[in-house]
């Protein structure tokens, strides 16, 4: 019998269970099960690399999540990282798929989610399609996510999208694409 896939949740935001990150954390849970066992690495309440490298080693696949720090990840998250360098592109990351979920207040997060794919990149990982999201206080606070012209905003309906895609990386399934306005990019949105 062939074990059952798992996925790893990195919570690398300094707010840990308490956090916004943790909201967005649960919908990836929520995206992925029963499809897949999860497991969920906080390093706010168990910072480094070392106490969970078993766990690693036997993920199918990653999320990882932080909040936005000066335009940046989570000092927790830059920690793990720098102990993880040494098993850059062995079997515990490589041809694995990962998902980066980040959250932001108003602006940086999503060059926190281009900077860290290319970290997981570079580690080894399979980066699926459509598999980084930024949640945004700003965005949630004033838009309408469904609204007519507000398709490229992201939301927690993009977070499923992601996690949907590391699932369908591990299974072998089509992947899945987020809503997008497909209205005319060159048109005037900001008024005098």
């Amino acid at each position: 019998m062939t074990p059952r896939p798992r996925v790893v949740l990195i919570e690398g935001s300094l707010g840990g269970a308490r956090g916004n990150t943790r909201v967005v954390a649960d919908r990836a849970r929520e995206a992925l099960l029963p499809s897949v066992a999860v497991d969920r690495i906080v390093l706010a309440r168990k910072p480094g690399f070392a106490a969970h490298r078993q766990v690693l080693e036997a993920a199918s696949g990653f999320v990882f999540l932080t909040g936005t720090y000066w335009d940046s990840w989570s000092s927790h998250l830059q920690h793990f990282l720098e102990e993880a360098t040494p098993t850059e592109t062995t079997g515990l990351w490589l041809g694995k798929p990962a998902a980066v979920l980040v959250t932001e207040h108003s602006v940086g997060g999503k060059g926190v989610v281009s900077r860290l794919q290319g970290v997981l990149c570079t580690l080894g990982c399979l980066l699926p399609p459509t598999s980084g999201v930024v949640i945004s206080k700003i965005v949630t606070l004033h838009s309408k996510r469904a609204a007519k012209g507000h398709e490229d905003f992201f939301g927690l309906s993009d977070v499923d999208v992601a996690c949907r895609n590391v699932l369908a990386a591990i299974h072998g399934t089509p992947y899945r694409a987020w809503e997008v306005d497909r209205g005319n990019p060159k048109a005037k949105w900001l008024r005098p």
